[in-house]
């Protein structure tokens, strides 16, 4: 069978490696010159690697299986990696449970409520429930107003500012979930993963997969139109012309969807619109690492950005040439005019932070600054997020829509990718038996 895949992210290439791997000849069609989408990679200089932090967890299970499937069982590196968190003006670590109880700024009934508020959380399932209830009001319920006030309000309004009073508590409990399974259980250290040059390798490897199998993996092709065939199949026009297909699979955007797609193809519809968080992303390369810690968690109003990753405490020196670098997001609403902010305005912005966090930095340690940005990264999950979602209805057997717009209770990650891909394939073997 002949199928187009739309889309050439995580999303589209696992897809299409799949359904290669079912017998398919699979054609994958991606705008942008790179594959890869929101997980795509940057060239540093020195280096290459993803264009925004990305680290694997022990519980992705996914996409640690699809790793293996595509023979990088051998690439891919557990380290046990630290937390840090930057409060009052000073960095704490809090990677184990002695420094978590020793934590100064929570009092000993905060750090009880904390923990409990991470364990209940890690096992609440009823995610409907949760998307009634504003985050606020469910932290200070749980958490007490020391833990909240300390520790969750300046990471809220760090993340998301002032839209956090208007977002549901699946937010915060969709992180739990997953972040509570990065500690290992017997060793009560973080373990966190990383495949050897990021997930370039990953990408290449799909694609060259892809290939091999008989099917093309076509990059800068901007999709214009798509519409049934009067007998069967679909057409797919794109600036390398118009393709027919027996099955298409539209993996892009909602809102790419409504542009190009046939209304013979897929209706919308929905209770309203879906607002996104887009992020600002520095990218500093130093000859010396500026924390210990893979994350540094910010409660600090006066930092520009949301945190610290210090991706060299993950990934080997090797992969970098020596050199240490560290990501400095900033997530703010897509709408927002900081995004079209000339890169030199957002280094000063940022700059700033780093002057009072790290005053003893020296300018000859660093190598190079890099601004990245994306729009749209992910949706913002208000109250009842669920209701707002737009719902696709295709009206045509020969197309389906799989995109992350279904993501209603999960975090956008790699690892829900593989996992909502995986379904889709086993439904359509299913449902073409």
């Amino acid at each position: 069978m002949k199928i187009g895949i739309i889309g050439g992210g995580m999303m589209g290439l696992s897809l299409a490696y799949r359904l290669s791997q079912q017998g398919h000849q699979v054609t994958v069609l991606e705008t942008n010159e790179q594959l890869g989408g929101l997980a795509t990679h940057h060239d540093f200089g020195a280096f290459v690697w993803d264009k925004f932090y990305h680290v694997i967890l022990p519980c992705d299970t996914d996409l640690v299986n699809l790793i293996k499937d595509i023979g990088l069982k051998d690439k891919l590196h557990w380290r046990p990696t630290l937390t840090g968190c930057y409060i009052d003006q000073k960095l704490y670590s809090i990677s184990n449970t002695i420094e978590f109880f020793k934590f100064p700024p929570l009092s000993i009934i905060g750090k009880l409520r904390l923990a409990f508020t991470m364990l209940y959380g890690s096992r609440v399932n009823n995610w409907q429930k949760l998307e009634k209830i504003p985050v606020e009001k469910w932290l200070l319920k749980i958490s007490g107003k020391n833990a909240y006030e300390k520790l969750w309000k300046p990471l809220l309004l760090a993340k998301l500012g002032e839209n956090y009073q208007r977002v549901s508590a699946v937010f915060i409990w969709s992180y739990i979930k997953r972040l509570f399974s990065a500690r290992d259980s017997s060793l009560h250290k973080e373990q966190l993963g990383y495949v050897e040059g990021g997930y370039k390798t990953v990408f290449d490897r799909l694609a060259e997969l892809i290939r091999a199998s008989g099917g093309n993996v076509l990059a800068s092709t901007k999709v214009q139109y798509i519409a049934p065939h009067p007998e069967q199949g679909i057409w797919v026009e794109s600036n390398r012309g118009k393709e027919l297909f027996d099955k298409v699979v539209f993996t892009a955007p909602v809102n790419v969807l409504q542009q190009v797609v046939s209304n013979d193809l897929a209706q919308v519809s929905g209770d309203g619109n879906v607002e996104y968080l887009g992020v600002i992303c520095m990218v500093l390369i130093t000859r010396k690492p500026l924390v210990p810690f893979y994350i540094v968690n910010l409660a600090d109003s006066r930092i520009p950005f949301t945190g610290v990753l210090g991706m060299s405490n993950l990934v080997s020196l090797k992969e970098t040439n020596g050199l240490h670098f560290t990501y400095f997001p900033k997530y703010i609403h897509s709408e927002d005019p900081l995004l079209k902010q000339p890169d030199q305005s957002l280094r000063d912005l940022f700059f700033k932070g780093l002057r009072l966090m790290f005053p003893d930095l020296d300018a000859d340690d660093i190598v190079s600054v890099h601004i990245n940005r994306a729009q749209k990264m992910q949706p913002l999950q208000v109250l009842n997020y669920s209701r707002m979602v737009p719902q696709v209805f295709t009206q045509h057997k020969d197309f389906y829509v799989l995109n992350s717009s279904q993501f209603i209770k999960d975090t956008l990650n790699n690892n829900t990718v593989v996992r909502h891909v995986d379904k889709f394939v086993h439904d359509w073997k299913e449902g073409n038996s």
